[in-house]
């Protein structure tokens, strides 16, 4: 099975489009004031609007205010949204779209319990854990933490890069893999030659162990 890719923290309009060109199967845009990654609802309505067909629009939110989110759902146009923060499952679903949750993950997570809190998540994005940061940290973490008979769709993240990511595949076997600072010139702005160095290798590394 293919693994997808999603690409987060698009600021511009024109690396995003690139991105789709390239192949990406989502691009991920942060609503979170906190991020140096942010946009506003008006970068991300150009953004969005600027996709082709079949390629995902996906909306990160922090413990955001449930309006908040709303009033992004009414201007932007949104495929799925990825909750980065301590949301409940309630609170994930009353949008009434589908969503990922994202899980930092420590030693003790309890990946089996989530799954069943979160049953009807579009799939777990497993980030690594660092105290007072939501993602976007460039490190990676014990990828022996997941274990092999998860039920909902696996999305990895945190510190992927062209140089490791055939290694996280082979280990991991994910449905997805999400990379933001991996691909980036500079916060917020991706490299062209990165990402498709990414996508090349992901391509390259489902095809050794399919």
């Amino acid at each position: 099975m293919r693994t997808r890719v999603k690409i987060c923290g698009f600021t511009e309009v024109e690396t995003a489009v690139m991105a789709a060109k390239l192949g990406a199967d989502a691009i991920g845009l942060v609503f979170y004031p906190a991020s140096p990654r942010h946009v506003t609802i008006e970068q991300a309505a150009a953004i969005a609007s600027a996709m082709p067909a079949f390629v995902s629009v996906v909306a990160l939110f922090v413990d955001a205010d449930p309006d908040y989110i709303e009033q992004v759902l009414d201007q932007v146009a949104i495929d799925c949204i990825q909750f980065h923060g301590n949301e409940s499952a309630e609170a994930c679903r009353r949008h009434q779209k589908p969503y990922l949750k994202a899980i930092r993950m420590q030693a003790d997570t309890d990946l089996a319990a989530l799954q069943t809190i979160y049953h009807d998540a579009a799939g777990l994005l497993l980030d690594a854990y660092h105290p007072g940061i939501q993602g976007g940290t460039g490190s990676s973490f014990d990828w022996d933490l997941i274990p092999p008979d998860c039920d909902l769709p696996i999305i990895l993240a945190g510190g992927l890069t062209p140089d490791n990511i055939e290694q996280a595949i082979q280990k991991v076997k994910p449905y997805a893999v999400d990379v933001s600072s991996g691909v980036e010139a500079g916060k917020g702005i991706k490299n062209v030659a990165k990402m498709a160095a990414f996508i090349r290798k992901t391509n390259q590394a489902t095809e050794n162990y399919d």
